[in-house]
């Protein structure tokens, strides 16, 4: 299937004019006519040697049984180029159920986000995320090694893990334990965890689950929500990248206000891992990350 801009698309072969190592030259069908946005000219191929091409339209205007010449990027077969972008293979780790993890997953596969969940690590390997990812044929690591998971790696072996699957993210998804060194050197800029709560505030050392929630509540605070930050040497000091805030109702219990804010932890770290993936993250002077808009690369949020 080709694709020449925006709701055009055709499972015609195009005759190639000429190519370079940096262009091509194609001759379009007769009803390829007509002009094509500066901010979505690219259009997409395969050629008859299952090469994939993705490129951006040099030419202002596509004209009726004409060609077009297009700065091509060459990839293997099977490899997924989205906006100029390969797919970001992405380490999950998981302490309990996973759901943030599931969540991540369908949106990979749905497209939303432009990555592919390459591993799953774990230091309980008999927890629900595990159980999910060895269903959908997704490798299950396990970290660290402890008296209760023998067959759980050492810091710099899971580093090594890690790079044979060839992972460009880490994200932690309801991971209890704290993050070794070596992995934080390893994964400069490239770790993000979720927590349920407004940081600063509720976060730190025996801050998780449920134990944030009452505690939310205790406080008399007004707002909770989920916080996806990077990941540092310590529990949930990391520099912030999104929030999204939720009431705390005058008549919530914790498990009533867990469920609100994981409703928003879904969504907000799907958003956020899409944005990474893209290559959205901008660091400001100061070391804040903001996500750049999809829609207006000067807007940030």
């Amino acid at each position: 299937m080709e694709s020449f801009g925006p709701g055009l698309r055709t499972s015609l072969k195009l005759p190639v004019i000429r190519n370079t190592p940096e262009s091509l030259f194609l001759r379009l069908p007769s009803f390829c006519s007509g002009r094509l946005a500066r901010t979505s000219n690219c259009l997409s191929l395969r050629t008859r040697n299952r090469l994939a091409f993705r490129g951006s339209c040099l030419n202002d205007r596509l004209e009726s049984g004409g060609r077009v010449e297009i700065a091509a990027s060459l990839s293997s077969e099977g490899e997924d180029v989205k906006h100029g972008v390969k797919k970001k293979k992405l380490a999950v780790f998981v302490s309990g159920g996973g759901s943030n993890f599931r969540s991540i997953h369908e949106a990979c596969i749905a497209g939303s986000v432009h990555g592919e969940v390459v591993v799953l690590v774990t230091n309980k390997g008999g927890c629900g995320g595990a159980v999910y990812a060895r269903d959908n044929d997704i490798p299950v690591v396990l970290f660290p090694r402890t008296k209760e998971e023998p067959n759980g790696l050492f810091a710099s072996d899971l580093v090594a893990a890690l790079r044979r699957y060839e992972v460009d993210f880490i994200l932690l998804a309801g991971y209890l334990k704290l993050i070794p060194m070596e992995l934080i050197q390893a994964y400069p800029k490239s770790i993000l965890n979720i927590h349920p709560s407004l940081l600063p505030a509720f976060g730190g050392k025996g801050y998780f689950g449920m134990k944030v929630h009452k505690a939310v509540i205790a406080s008399g605070a007004r707002y909770s929500g989920p916080t996806i930050h990077f990941v540092d040497e310590h529990y949930d000091t990391g520099r912030i990248l999104a929030q999204r805030v939720v009431p705390v109702l005058a008549t919530d219990t914790a498990e009533e206000l867990a469920a609100r804010v994981l409703k928003e932890e879904h969504r907000l770290y799907v958003e956020a891992v899409a944005a990474i993936c893209q290559g959205r993250i901008v660091w400001r002077e100061d070391g804040v990350p903001l996500i750049q808009s999809i829609d207006d690369p000067n807007l940030y949020s």
